[in-house]
């Protein structure tokens, strides 16, 4: 048996063999470790969260998204109020309101369609497209459940009764299916009135003629699914059931990850140029109103005397033998006038139809 011992040259170079082995295998060790982590900061997100095929992330869409916010604040803005004795000097802040309501609506749509790009599956139609209303699919929503009418389709040459303008169809060429999307801001003022009804009975009406209008007019575009989904800008719970889906939700809509977070964002960057835009206004109509520096109780010419348009009841003076004057009701009717009014016949001999003219014209 031969001893290896520390003096031995063949034990050195075993040693240094060693030595280079253990050191290789700690570098081989860190490069691993190295390229683990640089494969994990590529994916923020492990694959298991993940949905559908297609993602999307708001800095891939922001500068287009900016400018359809910058777009929408400019159309805001220049819209030119009409005088209004109601409202006075806050007329232009009332306007911007009302312009908003309008525009969020726009750029809603206006950012589906952009985000939609990121499915290469999807045909996105929102040109003031008119999908006629069927006369035979009025009368078959208005009297059966929406689901025994699932294999029913429909001429969309047929006789209609009107047309209804949906905000988007999106079509999904690999599923073979389409949705009919209604966009609104908030369905807040839907709640106790019976509007949300009638637009779903238009909107259910018009999808039972879809699939033979998109073949007729789309250039032979072919689907066998039709959903219709009212989408809430506001984001309120849901109800699929009803027709009633919650912009949160909009991933599922266009199969889509990201998307209803690019939305989100979206809304957050028109809120406060909005909110930006509404306080200058509203200081603008308040410097109007203030009082006037360095004079006390002395308003703007332009503003009205406190109580100047409060209401009164109407004092008609009237001579009395004592010299007196009382209050009297300005609708009093005489005697004579309630005679006359006794003897009109009804029904009249002959009836009049037309524009509202003045009395001296007619």
């Amino acid at each position: 048996m031969t001893n290896l011992h520390s003096s031995s040259p063949i034990g050195e170079v075993l040693r240094a063999a060693v030595a280079a082995s253990s050191s290789g295998h700690a570098i081989d060790g860190a490069m691993a470790r190295r390229h683990f982590a640089a494969q994990r900061a590529m994916r923020p997100e492990p694959p298991v969260l993940r949905r559908y095929p297609r993602i999307v992330r708001y800095p891939e869409v922001e500068a287009d998204f900016d400018l359809l916010i910058e777009k929408a604040v400019a159309a805001i803005a220049e819209g030119e109020p009409i005088e209004d004795e109601i409202l006075g000097h806050y007329v232009n802040v009332a306007s911007l309101v009302r312009a908003v309501s309008f525009r969020e609506g726009k750029l809603l749509e206006q950012a589906i369609e952009r985000l939609s790009k990121a499915n290469p599956d999807l045909v996105v139609l929102m040109q003031s497209i008119k999908l006629p209303l069927v006369k035979a699919a009025i009368e078959a929503v208005a009297g059966n459940d929406w689901r025994h009418l699932e294999e029913v389709r429909l001429d969309c040459e047929a006789p209609a009764k009107g047309s209804y303008t949906p905000d988007l169809i999106i079509v999904n060429r690999a599923r073979h299916s389409a949705f009919i999307l209604d966009l609104k801001r908030s369905l807040a003022s839907y709640g106790d009135t019976s509007r949300l009804e009638e637009l779903k009975l238009r909107m259910m009406a018009s999808a039972m003629v879809l699939p033979d209008w998109l073949y007729k007019t789309q250039k032979r575009l072919m689907v066998d699914t039709v959903g219709v989904a009212i989408v809430d800008g506001a984001s309120r719970p849901s109800d699929h059931a009803a027709g009633v889906w919650a912009l949160s939700e909009i991933d599922d809509l266009l199969e889509i990850d990201g998307a209803a977070a690019c939305m989100a964002e979206l809304r957050q960057r028109f809120g406060r140029r909005v909110q930006q835009l509404l306080e200058s206004e509203a200081r603008r109509a308040l410097g109007i109103l203030t009082p006037v520096a360095g004079s006390a109780g002395t308003f703007s010419p332009l503003s009205a005397p406190f109580g100047a348009l409060r209401g009164g009841r109407r004092v008609i003076p009237r001579c009395e033998p004592d010299g007196e004057s009382f209050e009297s009701n300005s609708f009093d009717v005489s005697d004579d006038e309630a005679d006359e009014d006794d003897e009109t016949s009804w029904p009249p001999q002959r009836i009049r139809v037309g524009f509202a003219r003045r009395l001296l014209d007619a």
